[in-house]
């Protein structure tokens, strides 16, 4: 393994480039664009789309310096120190070897590979390489996780005596876009239970520590899918999950992750009952509870928590994980859920019989 490089120096903001920015639209524009852009310790140099129009469009809409067509030509750029890869999942492994060969730090969009070798692959690659790679699995770093991970570590539930996870999406569910029609084929990696399921698990272990499962139940809900345009697609994956298990101290756990649920419907709750308090954290959001804001209450009363209060409700939790990813360049630490914490939360989905 090589050295680490150096650390970059707080009176200097580190170069950023997003491949995946688009300016008509799309995740990157709702959330890393704004987060980036709201944070002193950032700059968004460059962006990098399919075709040099549109990469020239995300430029302009952006303020970046930069705009290319060609990820090879931005990974030449000696101007980059962070590249966010923001594209589907079978596009990451291309990406992320190219980025670090270049010596560059990366942010991966989770999951992070198609499967647990190909995760395992890309991980160590950035090892060899010494940079700093970073999952986007962000809903640990909304400000209400944060204050609920505090409460736990300093004792304020006494011993946790259970918890439980819903969370649902419209997603998943009996019709799909064109777009997301790719997403129904567990060879890409990008299923329900891979990207929903794993924000959940990803979320219940941060706050209860390692989980052990001990029943596993999957189902397909929706068996033939609608796709836009008129197509009828049969489902081959699950878009219904529930996972009953225990944490690493015993206290029996319920996670259930549940595809195709009416948009008006609460989309996520997470209940951890202790012995001498409880806790609640209820939101989300139409991408998943990890891309929006969630909001605490203790004993039944509502907690005032406020970061990045100026920022889309996307960006929220995507700029607390480039404020983590930020610190630990700068200073050493390991904040951030890197692409080893990945590749064990690849291994638990694997490990429970779904395709990830």
């Amino acid at each position: 393994m090589i050295d680490r490089p150096a650390r970059i120096g707080l009176d200097r903001p580190l170069r950023t480039a997003i491949i995946g920015a688009s300016a008509s639209g799309g995740w990157a524009l709702e959330s890393h664009v704004p987060a980036i852009q709201s944070l002193d310790g950032y700059e968004l140099t460059a962006v990098a789309t399919r075709s040099r129009r549109s990469a020239e469009a995300a430029m302009d809409a952006f303020g970046a310096d930069r705009g290319y067509d060609d990820p090879a030509e931005l990974f030449a750029d000696a101007d980059i120190d962070l590249v966010t890869i923001g594209v589907r999942v079978p596009a990451h492994r291309e990406l992320v070897l190219a980025a670090v060969a270049a010596g560059k730090h990366v942010l991966t969009e989770w999951p992070l590979g198609r499967d647990v070798a190909e995760a395992q692959e890309l991980r160590d690659a950035a090892a060899d390489a010494g940079v700093h790679a970073v999952i986007g699995l962000q809903a640990r770093m909304s400000a209400a996780v944060q204050r609920t991970r505090q409460l736990i570590q300093d004792g304020a539930l006494g011993r946790i005596l259970c918890a439980r996870l819903y969370d649902s999406t419209v997603a998943f569910g009996p019709a799909s876009p064109q777009s997301d029609a790719d997403l129904e084929d567990p060879a890409n990696g990008a299923t329900h239970i891979a990207i929903h399921g794993g924000h959940a698990l990803d979320l219940a272990t941060v706050l209860t520590g390692p989980i052990t499962p001990a029943c596993v139940l999957q189902s397909t809900q929706y068996p033939e899918v609608a796709v836009e345009g008129g197509d009828t697609l049969i489902r081959s994956i699950p878009d219904h999950l529930l996972v009953f298990g225990r944490t690493h101290e015993g206290a029996p756990l319920s996670v259930e992750v549940v595809g195709g649920r009416p948009p008006d419907d609460t989309p996520f709750h997470l209940e951890i009952t202790g012995t001498e308090a409880r806790i609640v954290l209820v939101g989300g959001a139409i991408r998943g509870f990890q891309s929006g804001r969630l909001r605490l209450r203790v004993n039944g009363e509502e907690q005032t928590i406020e970061e990045f209060p100026d920022l889309p409700e996307a960006a929220a939790n995507v700029a607390g994980l480039y404020r983590a990813l930020r610190e630990d360049i700068t200073t050493g630490t390991t904040t951030a859920p890197s692409f080893d914490h990945a590749v064990r939360l690849t291994q638990l989905i694997a490990g429970i019989g779904a395709p990830a």
